[in-house]
């Protein structure tokens, strides 16, 4: 069985492994699309946090059912998988936030994810995806970061919201976003990500950093106001210190993108804004079946976020390609 392995950065290569053993609890899935995540391209650079080596990625799965005893689910079946393993018992998880526990173990990150023809997981992480294309199953886990975002913001109608990068997961929240009456601004410096939310979402105001005053662009749409959320969907440090200016009195800034620093608040700034500082982590089975919902009724259509294809068989060959090609890459997907 072949499985593709991140074994050091920036060192990629393919290993033979056996067929997953059965085991109580776990069902046995034949991988069939695979997203690529920032996660994975920042991996393979060094710079991802919370990561060892060697690893196997993958986290954006469809698959199919191939044999276990999850309830309701039959051989053949088409589904996508929850990639966080909780322990159930810590407070997080008696809160119903098993997406932040406090030992949770990420596929693809803490242990080995789905970059292998079969897996084995736990029956409680396989989420059915019946009516969706494989493109879509594999887009149900990055949408579901957006998603949960957006519901920790509790966003009311008519308010102005700030997304500040529109990569996979900044251009997710903007898909979810469109569901709710409010104004939205994205903050972007890459012209073809820049292209794509004109074209895709024409209700929504494009600023580029690069060369607008942005400050001054933010007053002139907010009618002076600023918006009274900003979602950080860049996890870049630089970005982060400037934009926490640009939150309206009584706002609250939302951390949706990682970087490794510390951040740096001008608490008398802060402070007399009386603002909330939130970050948001992962998603919850709930994310993942509103995803799968808005997917199936026609209200959100993300396969247009897909810029990239290969097959399975030529990622040591092409996997590296996509962060040299990052200025027009926005999700890549992998056929297997």
């Amino acid at each position: 069985m072949k499985t593709f392995v991140c074994s050091q950065p920036g060192r990629l290569l393919y290993e033979e492994k056996n067929y997953p053993a059965s085991t109580a609890g776990c069902s046995i899935v034949r991988v069939r699309q695979i997203g690529v995540c920032g996660t994975d391209l920042h991996a393979y650079n060094g710079i991802q946090p919370f990561f060892t080596y060697p690893r196997v990625l993958g986290h954006e799965l469809a698959a199919e059912y191939v044999e276990g005893g999850a309830e309701g689910f039959s051989s053949g079946d088409l589904l996508t998988i929850l990639p966080y393993k909780s322990c159930g018992t810590c407070f997080a998880c008696k809160q119903g936030k098993r997406n932040c526990c406090s030992t949770l173990s990420v596929l693809g990150v803490h242990e080995d994810g789905g970059m292998s023809e079969f897996i084995s997981v736990p029956d409680e992480l396989l989420v059915h995806a019946k009516g969706l294309s494989l493109d879509q199953t594999a887009l149900i886990e990055p949408l579901a970061i957006g998603a949960h975002a957006v519901t920790r913001a509790k966003i009311n109608p008519h308010e102005f919201v700030l997304v500040i990068g529109a990569g996979p997961i900044g251009i997710g929240l903007l898909y979810f976003l469109s569901l709710i009456e409010c104004k939205v601004i994205v903050a972007e410096t890459n012209l073809f990500r820049l292209k794509f939310c004109r074209s895709t979402f024409p209700a929504v105001q494009c600023i580029n950093p690069a060369v607008d005053d942005t400050p001054t662009a933010l007053k002139d749409l907010t009618n002076g106001n600023m918006p009274s959320v900003v979602f950080d969907a860049t996890g870049n440090l630089t970005s982060i210190h400037q934009s926490l200016s640009y939150l309206s009195h009584a706002g609250r800034y939302v951390l949706v993108g990682l970087q490794q620093g510390n951040i740096q608040v001008n608490h008398p700034e802060f402070h007399k804004r009386e603002a909330m500082l939130m970050s948001s982590r992962n998603a919850t089975h709930a994310d993942f079946e509103f995803v799968k919902e808005s997917m199936l009724g026609n209200k959100i259509n993300p396969e247009e976020m897909i810029t990239h294809r290969f097959e399975f068989d030529q990622l040591v060959e092409k996997f590296p390609t996509l962060y040299a090609e990052k200025d027009s890459l926005i999700k890549a997907m992998i056929s297997c």
